[in-house]
């Protein structure tokens, strides 16, 4: 019974695999197509100047007036982008996807070219880490409701500029929600250790 089932998931999987990369590739040319390059160019500098200069500028104002609880949220902040930032460029290169404008040259152009492998996107990651860590710390609607809101606009971004496909992107996003959630518990270790 159990080869059964394992035959039927293996038959089902190899029968859409084709349509998931069609799936990846149609979404990236119909997005790459949108013109709001200018937007997706800004929302993409924001997706690594906001999740490194708002854990750097909590901490560096929370060192200054000696203040502990907003310490320790920013090392939270900071330590959550980190991890997530570190897991992607080490699956970027374990995983060495071509990028869609690599791939499909005549379909995809690209605003602005990377060089680094396109699986999973560590825009998206550290964007998505940064407002996860953000709702967590502050479960506020004024908190949250952006911090959503912005990250979704970079992992869009990161399509329309034609430099990640959807895939990345979920991953990506995967990733950042996972290790902020995980760095709840990794935090309360690190206190200890930093703070007691």
């Amino acid at each position: 019974m159990r080869i059964r089932i394992l035959v039927t998931m293996l038959c089902c999987l190899i029968c859409t695999g084709g349509r998931a990369q069609n799936w990846d590739i149609n979404t990236v040319e119909t997005l790459n197509g949108w013109h709001v390059h200018g937007l997706s160019r800004s929302l993409s500098v924001t997706g690594i100047a906001l999740p490194v200069g708002i854990p750097t500028v909590m901490g560096i104002y929370a060192l200054a007036k000696k203040d502990m609880p907003l310490l320790k949220d920013a090392v939270y902040i900071g330590t959550s982008v980190i991890e997530a930032v570190g897991i992607t460029y080490g699956m970027k290169y374990a995983f060495d996807r071509r990028r869609p404008y690599v791939k499909y040259p005549g379909l995809i152009h690209p605003i602005q070219p990377e060089d680094s492998p396109s699986f999973p996107s560590g825009h998206t990651a550290a964007a998505f880490s940064l407002a996860t860590s953000l709702s967590i710390t502050y479960p506020k609607w004024y908190v949250i409701a952006p911090s959503a809101v912005w990250a979704c606009g970079v992992g869009f971004a990161r399509m329309n500029q034609g430099v990640h496909y959807p895939s990345d992107v979920i991953a990506g996003a995967a990733i950042g929600v996972g290790c902020a959630f995980l760095n709840v518990y990794v935090n309360k270790w690190l206190n200890k250790v930093l703070f007691e």
